[in-house]
């Protein structure tokens, strides 16, 4: 069933002139690139708390999944069934074993915890950020990259993502003391995670003596999405024990600077992880590369802010 909805999918392409297709590989595309733009912009400028709930679930999320895609090891649906020809360049940018559903595993929790903290005062922006998520998790299914069960599972794990973090902030609000607790367990479970991915088994399966999936290269994202459960509690702690910023308002003293801190992540998200790639290995270099930047967006730029923003007095911590 899930090949002849791929299949169907590929024929509706076709019939169209992939007139829909452009949209789709923009979508993906945004989803993993500058998507996370918009949770750090509200941790920066709008409300720590609410961009801090939104960048955890992502964070606790991507982490998880990419242990359990790499457990699964669940092969693309193209090389499941020689029928399904991926849409556009779908095919190599579409790396990492099948399920669940990276992208999906990116866009649900961050358009959900952006969905989460504007209900109260925005619902219709909440709605289309829900709205975007899906939309992002079908788009998979459009290029024919993924299966409907890999990004159903993918917004489970959203979903599962997005309660956890809540119940853990809405426990923390009663318990402050316990986070470096929960820190800490993070930090373990990303540096068992690694180890776990590194030297678990892998399938071998070759056809025309040529291996089908290369392991080695599928645990480079592995390694950088697992990386996000070791780099946040690192991040976290230098900014709650040392830093101490309030967002910087929505005045356009703090837009712009909020504007500012931007670029440098933009430009991150585009040019550092070949460069680290090429200087430590695909795997250490992702890794490093998520390291960066979280501790850019968690701790380090904040420090920007406190030092050159005036923050509005209710800013929430």
């Amino acid at each position: 069933m899930d090949i002849d909805y791929l299949l169907a999918l590929q024929d509706f392409r076709g019939n169209t002139g992939d007139a829909l297709t452009p949209f789709m590989e923009g979508l993906s595309l945004f989803a993993v690139t500058f998507l996370i733009m918009l949770p750090v912009f509200v941790y920066w400028v709008i409300d720590k708390k609410k961009g801090l709930y939104t960048l955890v679930s992502y964070y606790l999320c991507c982490g998880v999944n990419a242990m359990v895609k790499l457990t699964a090891c669940v092969y693309r649906p193209w090389i499941r069934d020689a029928r399904v020809l991926p849409a556009g360049d779908a095919i190599s940018t579409a790396t990492g074993y099948s399920f669940p559903s990276g992208h999906t595993v990116t866009a649900g929790p961050i358009c959900g915890g952006l969905a989460v903290t504007s209900w109260r005062w925005k619902k219709p922006v909440a709605v289309v950020f829900l709205l975007l998520a899906m939309l992002t998790a079908f788009s998979r299914n459009y290029l024919g990259v993924h299966t409907p069960q890999d990004v159903m599972v993918g917004l489970l794990e959203s979903a599962l993502a997005l309660i956890a973090a809540a119940k853990i902030f809405k426990y923390l609000e009663k318990h402050p003391e316990k986070e470096n607790l929960f820190l800490l367990i993070s930090f373990v479970v990303g540096c068992l995670g690694i180890v776990y991915i590194t030297y678990k088994w892998y399938p071998m399966d070759v056809v025309n003596d040529k291996l089908l999936v290369d392991p080695q290269k599928m645990m480079n994202d592995g390694y950088g999405d697992t990386c996000l459960l070791i780099a946040f509690p690192i991040a976290r702690y230098i900014e709650k024990t040392f830093v101490k910023f309030k967002p910087a308002g929505l005045t356009g003293r703090g837009l712009l600077i909020g504007a500012a801190g931007l670029v440098p992540l933009a430009l991150m998200i585009l040019y550092l992880k070949k460069p680290l790639d090429g200087l430590l290995g695909s795997h250490w270099g992702h890794f490093c590369y998520t390291m960066i930047v979280v501790l850019y967006c968690v701790a380090l730029y904040p420090a920007v802010i406190k030092a050159f923003a005036k923050p509005e007095p209710s800013a929430a911590d």
